[in-house]
């Protein structure tokens, strides 16, 4: 039985990566279940890692602001 901080859901998947996990899971000396959780771990730390970070808005009172003109000395 899974443990209270657990989800438990049915998941349906192709025999063929199921087959494709199995041997992954293997190799990786992994449950089924612990491979397919480290993927979709590895999966949602890469997306965070790609998320592109929003730019902050300007300070407040500098909206159609221009810089002072520099002049050459």
């Amino acid at each position: 039985m899974a443990s209270p901080d657990r989800k438990s859901f049915l998941l349906r998947i192709d025999p063929r990566l199921w087959a494709e996990l199995e041997a992954w899971a293997q190799q990786d000396l992994r449950s089924i279940n612990g491979q397919i959780e480290f993927l979709l771990r590895d999966a949602v730390a890469r997306r965070r890692k790609s998320a592109a970070p929003v730019d902050p808005a300007p300070p407040a009172g500098d909206e159609g602001q221009t810089p002072p003109a520099v002049t050459p000395s």
